[in-house]
C-alpha cells in the first residue's frame, strides 16, 4: 500500500496553526507592556533628569557638550546659559523661547557642575 502524499502537508498546517495559536497566545499575555512601550511609558525618565534636560542640546553641541556645531559648554556661567535658552541668540539656531525659565535654569544648574 502507498503513503498517501497528503499527509506532510496536513502535518505541516496542524503545525502552522498551532504555532499561530501559541504566539497569540504569548503575545495577549504581553499586551500590556507591549502597549505602553508604544505609548512611550516602557522606561519613564523624568523631566529633572539631567540627561534627559539636555537632549535637545547634543544635537548642536556633542554628547559630551565639550562642542560640536556649537561651542563648548562646559564651564559656562550659569546666567548665560539662562539668557541664551531664554532669548536666544540672533543668526544662530538658538532662537528665543527655546526653553521655559525653569527648564532654562535646571539646564543651566547642570551645564555649569560639568567640567
Amino acid at each position: 500500500m502507498k503513503n498517501n502524499p497528503v499527509v506532510p502537508y496536513i502535518l505541516i498546517l496542524a503545525f502552522g496553526i498551532g504555532l499561530i495559536f501559541f504566539m497569540s497566545l504569548m503575545g495577549a499575555e504581553n499586551k500590556k507592556e507591549i502597549a505602553a512601550e508604544k505609548e512611550g511609558g516602557g522606561e519613564k525618565t523624568e523631566a529633572t533628569d539631567d540627561s534627559a534636560l539636555v537632549q535637545s542640546c547634543i544635537s548642536c553641541h556633542g554628547a559630551d557638550l565639550t562642542g560640536a556645531m556649537g561651542p563648548n559648554l562646559h564651564g559656562k556661567d550659569e546666567a548665560r546659559i539662562v539668557d541664551v535658552l531664554t532669548n536666544g541668540i540672533p543668526g544662530t539656531p538658538m532662537t528665543p523661547g527655546m526653553k521655559n525659565e525653569a527648564e532654562a535654569k535646571a539646564i543651566a544648574k547642570y551645564i555649569s557642575t560639568l567640567k
